[in-house]
């Protein structure tokens, strides 16, 4: 972890504990190792022996908190240990459908209503007993309708309202669609991280044959949303970008968006380059697909695709075609929301892991400490291609 002499001299806010939502357990369990290990790790007398350090060093930060439900649904929150005096972190997926409950005899899969719902239920199981309450949400709740066109609700900007008003002190996510839903809640504390640093690490531990320069790559937005990340991603690596603009049909909606009629592209020649694709999300993968398509049409040498969040809300089957028929090389995403099990066998995925992330800054925001360190995400990706490209056998960790 980044600065640690500053984490071995800081006083923790309080005890730490880890409640993980039913959705967010596997995360949970990587972060809690990590947690372990790295303070049993600690070389300093007064973290061992100074009694307002008492809890610091344990084998296990997860708390045990369940969330059973009724014949007709109905739930509810019971932590089985106690939370009093603890600086307490909630770690939820709200994509994650896998997660299932019975009722009235049918079998339902969580949507992120039920998740959220669950969130807030933990929250006031709390009942004011934590000595602070953060919230650890990856995928932001209702991060897709954060403005209003028409009338329409503001589901982002009310849920965060919501809980502020229940009392949490923190609010972490990546990636949200716009940042600039914080608005809502502009005198609470609403961290956004982004995962660019760790796209790259695991781009290039996974293809030994990239070469990073204006030559050679070029870092590609879908579309104009994203491309304030197609920027600072093309900069931090040297090299140039480009986009592609969306033209859509506003006279039709269909599944609650209107359809796009073509991707036109703005930028450079990309022939004979490798070409880095970013967004925030891939949902049904489409759009995305027809990207990379157009691309190879315009004679790109490989495309890389890099998404923060693999929803993949249609399945894979779209992706396998568009693999077999040369459309991409790879699909870069992160493990921060649920990803469908089969993606693992995919020859055409690389997870870029998050949890020794998370659990970085679950331990600075623990001590109060500054997060300048964790996010300086500049230097860390120049000292990774600086490795690199002295092919100095430095390991890419992915983790």
């Amino acid at each position: 972890m980044p600065n640690l002499q500053e984490l071995e001299d800081a006083m923790p806010v309080a005890p730490l504990k880890i409640a993980a939502l039913p959705s967010a357990e596997h995360m949970a369990r990587r972060i809690n190792q990590y947690l372990v290990e790295y303070r049993k790790s600690i070389h300093n007398d007064k973290v061992k022996n100074d009694p307002a350090f008492q809890g610091y060093i344990e084998n296990n930060y997860l708390v045990d908190v369940e969330i059973p439900r009724f014949g007709t649904g109905e739930g509810k929150a019971v932590f089985r240990e106690s939370i009093r005096g603890k600086d307490l972190f909630l770690l939820v997926d709200v994509c994650n459908y896998s997660i299932t409950y019975r009722m009235n005899g049918y079998i339902n899969h969580m949507s992120p209503d039920d998740h959220y719902q669950d969130l807030k239920r933990v929250i006031a199981a709390c009942n004011g007993k934590a000595h602070r309450i953060n919230v650890i949400m990856p995928f932001l709740y209702e991060g897709r309708q954060h403005k209003r066109n028409g009338r329409e609700s503001l589901d982002c900007a009310f849920a965060l309202r919501e809980l502020k008003e229940m009392g949490i002190s923190n609010f972490i996510t990546f990636d949200a669609h716009d940042p600039r839903v914080q608005n809502a809640i502009p005198l609470s504390e609403f961290d956004n991280f982004t995962p660019p640093y760790q796209f790259i690490k695991a781009l290039l531990k996974a293809q030994q044959d990239l070469t990073v320069d204006k030559e050679h790559l070029l870092v590609i937005s879908p579309d104009e949303g994203a491309l304030n990340r197609a920027i600072y991603f093309a900069s931090v690596l040297g090299v140039d970008t480009g986009m592609f603009y969306k033209r859509r049909d506003y006279s039709v909606i269909v599944n609650g968006k209107n359809p796009i009629v073509a991707h036109e592209f703005l930028g450079d020649d990309v022939a004979g380059k490798d070409i880095i694709i970013i967004d925030d999300m891939i949902s049904s993968g489409g759009s995305m697909l027809d990207t990379a398509k157009q691309l190879k049409s315009m004679n790109a040498r490989r495309v890389f695709i890099c998404c923060t969040f693999g929803l993949f809300t249609d399945g894979l089957q779209a992706f396998d075609d568009a693999y077999a028929k040369g459309y991409f090389d790879k699909v870069v995403t992160t493990d921060l929301s649920y990803l469908p099990p089969q993606i693992y066998d995919k020859p055409y995925f690389i997870k870029a892991g998050m949890s020794k992330f998370v659990a970085s800054l679950i331990d600075f925001m623990n001590h109060d400490a500054s997060l300048a360190n964790t996010l300086a995400t500049t230097e860390k990706i120049h000292s990774i291609l600086d490795a690199y490209n002295a092919r100095s056998g430095v390991e890419l960790d992915v983790d």
